[in-house]
């Protein structure tokens, strides 16, 4: 599919995530399911205790991603390439991974003005498990196609599998599912390799090191696959258009923090007063990008929508650089 249609989106061939030279790993033996030394008797512990501990443990989780930045950046570039090729991205993960790849998904559309289905999020269980542990789920890798198929993958699409432990069936199954029809992968754990062998074209192993209560990865493995998640969705719409300077001059004004927030972008960009700016994001149907080149090009809501799509949404190839910006 398009990996071969787009080599540079990747710098290096799909990685094989087999290891040589090493015996197969066990859970017990991941390190998320190692007792942390730096919580040892915690519950003898005051809660100011309690809390400096898990603050410092945190502290360490940003320096844990940026060591995995090259392979982030991989996942990203694929990520570019398959929404630009018409293509969507899926996270799919199950618990907390899967919870977080859908609030991350679900967070696309309104501050870009994305199309909904750009990003989608699938989780073992399905939504029931959005709100409450569904048991055994991830244990059934079968669902995991079925999912999937029925929300619409294809080969043109990109699968970023969530799994901290990288011991999760219903995870590695789709992952491997997707390799076969010709999709993207990428494969997001909190591990330093995965515990089962699979083949995907990025693979982002952010080592976290033991959880501060053994096992649960709600904890640091959480916040690290948070801050993975923001990288390739935030970085993927700078890339598509999305952004202008560092402001989001695709977001949807549906409620009054937002036009407010959009009226300020147009006033910034523009030199229109606030009211004015207000009245030109109105006048274009709450679309900041558009309302910033109707101004600019002093054409009408029609005309902007057209340069907008022209450019493919680039706003500077548009406007050019605005003084500060």
């Amino acid at each position: 599919m398009h990996l071969k249609n787009f080599p540079e989106a990747r710098s290096t061939s799909a990685v094989n995530l087999t290891m040589e030279n090493t015996q197969p790993q066990l859970r017990k033996d991941l390190t998320t399911e190692k007792q942390n030394p730096n919580s040892h008797r915690i519950d003898k512990k005051s809660v100011s205790e309690i809390l400096n501990i898990i603050n410092r443990e945190d502290q360490a989780i940003a320096a844990k991603v940026q060591a995995v930045l090259p392979a982030i950046e991989k996942a990203v570039n694929l990520a570019v390439e398959t929404i630009r090729s018409g293509g969507h991205i899926y996270y799919i993960g199950a618990g907390t991974s899967g919870r977080l790849g859908v609030l991350d998904a679900s967070e696309i559309p309104p501050t870009f003005s994305a199309p909904r289905d750009w990003f989608r999020g699938v989780i073992a269980g399905g939504r029931e498990a959005l709100v409450r542990s569904i048991e055994g789920a991830e244990d059934i890798p079968e669902a995991a196609v079925e999912a999937l198929t029925g929300a619409g993958f294809t080969g043109n699409d990109m699968l970023i599998g969530i799994a901290s432990s990288s011991a999760t069936p219903y995870v590695v199954h789709a992952l491997e599912w997707a390799g076969e029809i010709g999709a993207g992968t990428a494969y997001i754990i909190c591990n330093p390799r995965p515990l089962l062998d699979i083949t995907v074209d990025s693979l982002i192993a952010v080592d976290v090191g033991p959880e501060i209560l053994t096992g649960s990865t709600r904890l640091k493995s959480g916040t690290a696959t948070k801050m993975v998640l923001n990288m390739i969705s935030t970085t993927t719409m700078i890339k598509i258009g999305k952004v202008y300077g560092n402001l989001m001059v695709d977001l949807s004004a549906v409620n009054q923090k937002l036009v407010d927030r959009g009226s300020r972008i147009i006033e910034q960009l523009t030199d229109l007063s606030y009211e004015q700016a207000k009245d030109q994001l109105f006048a274009a149907n709450k679309e900041v990008k558009t309302a910033i080149v109707m101004t600019h090009k002093n054409c009408s809501k029609d005309q902007a929508r057209r340069l907008i799509v022209e450019h493919k949404g680039i706003l500077r190839d548009i406007i050019g650089d605005v003084a500060g910006q």
